[in-house]
């Protein structure tokens, strides 16, 4: 193999926005936040959307406004009629 061509992996911390729940894994992220963490310096990655907050892994329903969604669709396409 090719020497210096490969990404660095780093320890990353991604922190779920709506839980605040931390998952620790090695990433190619960099970040301009750090954090120490049982004395290893991990890179901050903040997310959205994780397992621990998605609707197809928590069971959760949510409500969607279907109707907006269906006048905004109509109304940006009914001109080409």
């Amino acid at each position: 193999m090719k020497k210096d061509i490969h990404p660095v992996l780093r320890p990353v911390c991604f922190i779920d926005v709506s839980s605040g729940k931390r998952f620790f894994s090695l990433s190619t992220l960099k970040s301009k936040q750090q954090e120490t963490i049982d004395g290893v310096e991990y890179n901050v990655v903040y997310c959205d959307v994780t397992s621990d907050s998605h609707p197809a892994y928590t069971g959760e329903k949510r409500f969607v406004d279907t109707a907006g969604r269906v006048e905004k669709f109509n109304k940006k396409f009914s001109r080409h009629r």
